[in-house]
């Protein structure tokens, strides 16, 4: 059966940085847990948001990291200089919950906070 990662999260940026979000998604697009991608129907005010829930297999944990960290890396689009960031909450069935913080062009993986821990039923 394998062992599962449950992966729950967001990630802000502007209009300019979720076309190129978006992209990388597609680039990556397995038909299947790709399908974990979601965002607003409609967009509201000025900050752009993508969600991401799903179970995935840890085999495709990699898949996942590998565009969080190409998103991160997205450049300012405009002279206030806000790069993508973000907020995820990843669920190890051996290993526990992680914090995976979007910040600063770059993937930030901590161990979650003790608070978090309800969630790893």
């Amino acid at each position: 059966m394998g062992t599962y990662v449950s992966v729950r999260g967001w990630l802000e940026c502007d209009e300019t940085q979720l076309a190129a979000a978006q992209e990388i998604i597609a680039a990556h697009d397995d038909d299947h847990y790709t399908h974990g991608w979601g965002a607003p129907r409609r967009h509201v005010n000025w900050t752009h948001y993508l969600f991401y829930g799903a179970d995935i297999r840890d085999s495709a944990l990699d898949w996942f990291t590998d565009q969080i960290r190409a998103i991160a890396r997205i450049p300012a689009s405009d002279a206030d200089g806000d790069l993508v960031r973000g907020l995820f909450l990843v669920g190890h069935e051996v290993e526990g919950t992680a914090e995976w913080q979007v910040r600063d062009g770059r993937l930030l993986i901590t161990p979650a906070d003790i608070r978090h821990r309800y969630l790893d039923a």
